[in-house]
């Protein structure tokens, strides 16, 4: 009886479970969500990546220009979108591939970052563009796309510059400086990220 019981209560949870998983937003709801991250010349004809009825990372639009964007993950809380050059494709979707694999954050960079050094995964030469776009929780209705106080950061990769090559800080020492992250590898990168609004920090 007890055994019964047991497999009974595995399925309810089962069910209840798959009764519970986050729906996918609309192809269009995806795209207009993605590509705010975008600058407003570059949305339209930026490609963008998402996610389809079964939950599948598929491609949601070919793109016309040197964007791409990434779609809101609907399993994660909050909206969180974001838009690279397109060089950078070969290191984002690296990027996506060791994580589907289980790997941590540490070892996909010490991963990456050998591969670099091997010329097995190619950087761009030139400084690359990556803009994030970002809403907590209640300010964001994935059903619709609806969006409120969101917040828009930049980042420009440049590949083993350092704070000597650059003349940046290692840290921001004010709102909204530019200064440079992971200087001296293959990741490194410009950090800007604009001050916070008090209608946002709520």
């Amino acid at each position: 009886m007890k055994t019964t019981f047991f497999v009974l209560t595995l399925s309810t949870l089962t069910v209840c479970a798959l009764a519970q998983t986050t729906p996918v937003p609309s192809a269009d709801v995806q795209i207009r969500t993605a590509v705010l991250a975008a600058p407003a010349d570059k949305q339209a004809g930026a490609m963008v990546y998402g996610y389809s009825e079964k939950n599948d990372f598929v491609v949601l639009r070919k793109g016309t220009n040197e964007l791409v964007c990434l779609a809101d993950d609907p399993a994660q809380k909050g909206l969180s979108v974001s838009c690279y050059h397109r060089d950078l494709e070969p290191f984002m979707k690296r990027g996506r591939e060791l994580k589907q694999q289980g790997k941590t954050t540490k070892e996909i960079s010490d991963m990456r970052e050998q591969e670099v050094k091997s010329k097995k995964l190619v950087m761009p030469v030139h400084p690359s563009s990556l803009f994030s776009y970002s809403a907590k929780d209640e300010n964001y209705t994935a059903a619709t796309g609806e969006v409120k106080d969101g917040y828009l950061r930049y980042v420009v990769y440049i590949p083993y510059a350092t704070a000597e090559s650059t003349g940046l800080p290692l840290k921001p020492e004010a709102p909204g400086m530019p200064w440079i992250m992971d200087p001296g590898t293959h990741r490194a990168h410009i950090m800007i990220n604009p001050p916070v609004s008090t209608t946002t920090a709520k």
